[in-house]
């Protein structure tokens, strides 16, 4: 006797064809779908945010996020490398000489998002392999508990009265604005290797990233920090005694650049993804994480100075890139005998 196929049957059939159908690339309305996977510094509250929001235009879409910072980042990517391929599609993380070394090794796919066409030049790669997402400066924050005269300048910071574990900084082996801010600062004429010295001869805590650091401001562990703009004014916001200056010979700013690994077997979702953090609506949503957005015409956030009145501390990116891995080396080896 033959089976016969009942109406429960076939419409089981039919759903299961229309499963199939999206897991093979195509949505419920014909767009991109299945998963993408992130690698990225970001917090994981912004992570899962910037992931929520995405999915209310992508539904069909699943991201999966590994958050760490960007130095262990860099090494899960190379370990992946050499065992035959990057595991993730995209990569969201700390700054342009980091995004070159990988996109030297030819780890990127090319790929200009839409809207690119509005970031400023100097905040995207010429050649298309990566494009910045938001503006985050490295300022100085204070206690204000502890500190009522804070320092106004990265020289003040070599002064007597920071000296033995009054500066807090993260880390350059794992942050990667600290690593940038080590290299940015001994190339400058005005800083150098004396500023270099100076900070390291002060004994200043270093934690292991911009987070740490913010806590112990908050909790006057440290009354002077070296940190990144944002969080300081998300502790001011959680009511913290925390503030921050722009000290007057100007910031290092990073990127937090996106990019597209070669590897990526899902590259219409992933291209939805970094399209969707230079849109309006993700920019938009930077800015509501206390980001300054990148793209010209979208708010700053509270507090924040906009995108074109930030004085920043400029330096030949090529040549950061080269000198990145020994001025941390240099750094470290200060600390280790005292400055």
């Amino acid at each position: 006797m033959k089976p016969t196929l009942t109406w429960g049957m076939a419409l089981s059939i039919v759903f299961l064809l229309a499963l199939a159908g999206c897991g093979s690339g195509g949505g419920q309305d014909g767009g991109p779908s299945g998963e993408v996977v992130l690698y990225t510094s970001e917090p994981q509250e912004n992570a899962d945010e910037t992931v929520a929001a995405f999915n209310e235009q992508y539904p069909d879409i699943a991201v999966q996020v590994f958050r760490s910072g960007t130095g262990e980042l860099l090494t899960k990517i190379e370990a992946e490398e050499e065992a035959g391929g990057v595991q993730a599609d995209v990569f969201l993380a700390a700054d342009a000489p980091t995004f070159e070394n990988l996109k030297s090794r030819d780890l990127f796919a090319e790929y200009v998002p839409e809207g690119a066409g509005e970031i400023a030049e100097g905040f995207k790669d010429p050649d298309g392999f990566y494009t910045g997402t938001r503006l985050i400066s490295t300022i100085i924050g204070y206690n204000t508990d502890q500190v009522q005269e804070p320092p106004q300048s990265w020289q003040d910071l070599t002064a007597p009265e920071y000296r033995g574990n009054r500066i807090g900084m993260p880390s350059p082996d794992y942050s990667g604005a600290a690593a940038y801010n080590i290299a940015l600062w001994s190339s400058r004429p005005e800083l150098g290797a004396p500023f270099i010295e100076g900070l390291a001869a002060n004994e200043p805590t270093v934690l292991e990233g911009n987070g740490q650091v913010r806590e112990g401001l908050a909790n006057g562990q440290f009354p002077v920090g070296i940190i990144i703009d944002y969080m300081v004014r998300d502790a001011e916001q959680q009511g913290s005694p925390v503030a921050g200056v722009f000290p007057e010979e100007g910031v290092p700013v990073i990127t937090e650049p996106v990019a597209i690994f070669e590897s990526s077997e899902n590259r219409e979702a992933a291209q939805a993804f970094v399209d969707f953090l230079v849109s309006q609506e993700g920019q938009e949503l930077a800015a509501s994480q206390n980001y300054v957005p990148i793209v010209p015409g979208v708010e700053p956030p509270e507090g924040a100075p906009s995108l074109e009145e930030i004085d920043t501390l400029e330096g030949d990116l090529q040549q950061l890139v080269a000198d990145q891995d020994a001025a941390k080396e240099r750094f470290n080896e200060l600390l280790e005998a005292g400055g």
